[in-house]
This record gives structure tokens, C-alpha cells and sequence, in this order.
């Protein structure tokens, strides 16, 4: 079964720029993937089009659809994207919390899509919902912050707090654009080993966004790699070595490779 099946997908930004270029994908139900690619290749955009954030180019064959649902069609959002969206998590690079806030609170509007506007407006979070919330801050082992702001976590620290309230909102697909990306190699891990025993324990398709492929070897079974808004490798992640890479992207695929993967001795190779 798939989670996600895209159909001819293109986009064309204003200034002319083709940022998809008549892209199919499909990705099965508990695959844990990795998309690489270097700055400009398509893998932010591609993902802002999964979870329904931005239109794709009119066109009759264009669509994405997520655990069977319609997100868009022929250049059009679905009317019920809001609905959908409810099954989709979307982790960003910036992590996207509310500073001020505890970390519980901030795990806790994961649920808002699921409650009556007038309830989540007063944050009036049942206790079940709270105790969700501590489930998930203790999954990702962050749940002795649960108190402290959020603007007081580090970044590694915050990011695993936004994949915690993906959890709280139960979405059976989770989108991460770029998670490691401004994180030390040790949080970093952290990061990526939480995604992995998600993934692994409950079954969530994940879709990983990376600069380095080293992780996505390490983490990830399968590997979609992209170049100007097409796909240019999809298989197994073991499969794209560093000459391979040099092979599809010639000298850009330095830009993929840790200049001192050294750092990364330390980590466990879980993507068997």
C-alpha cells in the first residue's frame, strides 16, 4: 500500500525558475526515506507540495495523493486540505515553536487540528491530551523539560520537541525538511534516531529531507536523490556511494558529503 503516490508534478516559480520538473513518486506505507540533494534541487519544494502548503503547475495529469486522499489536483489544493493535513506532520528546520511557552504546550498544539476552534483558543487541553504529550517528550527523551520554556532548549532539544507534537497530532505521514541541518553532529543523531524509532515502532511513513547522504545511509533504507526538480537516483541508500554521487552531480556533490565524516564514527548504522 502506498502513503504517497505524485503523478507528473511540476512547478514553475514566478521568476521562471522549474523547481519540479514532471516528478512521480511513489512511497509505500512504513518506509523511512531520505531525499537528498544539493541547495536548489527541488526537496523543500516537493515537500511543501506534499502536505498541501503550495500549488503545483496547472496540469490535467498532475496530482498527490496522501493515504489515499486527493491533496491536489491538476494545480488545485483539495477543498478538505485542512482535514487532511490532520494525518500530516511537518517538521521544519526552524522548529517553529513558541519561545515563551512551556515545551508541554508546545507539544500540546499538535492537537488543536483535532479540537473545537473555541477549546484550542483557550488551550483547554484534557488530561488524556496531557498525558500524550509527556508520552511523546519522554519517546524522543526530552520529558524533564516539559516545564521549561522553549526558547531555553537547545537546538537540538527543540527540534525533538517538534517531532513530539507531531506524535500528540497522530499523523501516520511525517514530512522533515532539513531537521539536522543547523545541528552538531551529537544532536544531530539524536534527532535522526528518534525519527528511526518512530518510524520502526509505530509504522509512520517518514520523508526526510538531508544535506549530508551520510545519514541517510545510516538512517534511511531508501534514498530518493534529486536534481533540478527531477529525480536522479531512487533505490537503495547503501547504493549511492560517494563516486556515485560523483556521478550524478559531478563536483556539486561535495556539497552532500561531511567534509570530516569522522564525526560521525559514532554512529550506529540502524538502516539495515
Amino acid at each position: 500500500m502506498s502513503t504517497i503516490q505524485i503523478a507528473s508534478l511540476s512547478k514553475t516559480f514566478a521568476n521562471g525558475t522549474r523547481a519540479l520538473d514532471n516528478l512521480s513518486l511513489n512511497v509505500r506505507s512504513g518506509e523511512m526515506v531520505a531525499l537528498i540533494g544539493a541547495s536548489g534541487s527541488g526537496k523543500s519544494t516537493l515537500i511543501r507540495h506534499i502536505a498541501g502548503l503550495v500549488e503545483a503547475d496547472t496540469s490535467h495529469h498532475s496530482s498527490i495523493e496522501v493515504e489515499d486522499r486527493i491533496v491536489q489536483s491538476g494545480g488545485r489544493i483539495a477543498k478538505d486540505i485542512r482535514n487532511i493535513r490532520r494525518d500530516i506532520g511537518v517538521v521544519f528546520q526552524q522548529f517553529n515553536l513558541v519561545g515563551r511557552l512551556s515545551v508541554l504546550t508546545n507539544v500540546l498544539t499538535g492537537r488543536l487540528g483535532q479540537m473545537p476552534l473555541m477549546a484550542g483558543a483557550l488551550g483547554n487541553f484534557s488530561l488524556d491530551d496531557q498525558r500524550n504529550a509527556m508520552k511523546a517528550l519522554e519517546r524522543v527523551g526530552i520529558a524533564s523539560t516539559a516545564r521549561q520554556r522553549a526558547s531555553t532548549l537547545s537546538g537540538g532539544q527543540q527540534q525533538r520537541a517538534a517531532i513530539a507534537r507531531a506524535l500528540v497530532q497522530g499523523a501516520k505521514l511525517l514530512l522533515a525538511d532539513e531537521p539536522i541541518a543547523s545541528l552538531d553532529p551529537a544532536s544531530a543523531r539524536r534527532v535522526m534516531e528518534s525519527l528511526v524509532s518512530i518510524n520502526r515502532e509505530d509504522g509512520i511513513t517518514i520523508i526526510v529531507s538531508l544535506h549530508q547522504v551520510e545519514y541517510a545511509r545510516r538512517f534511511c533504507q531508501r534514498t530518493i536523490a534529486m536534481q533540478s526538480g527531477r529525480i536522479v537516483f531512487d533505490g537503495p541508500s547503501v547504493a549511492l556511494t560517494n563516486e556515485r554521487l560523483t556521478e550524478i552531480y559531478g563536483s556539486a556533490s561535495e556539497e552532500l558529503v561531511l567534509p570530516d565524516a569522522s564525526d560521525l564514527n559514532g554512529l550506529t548504522a540502524v538502516a539495515a
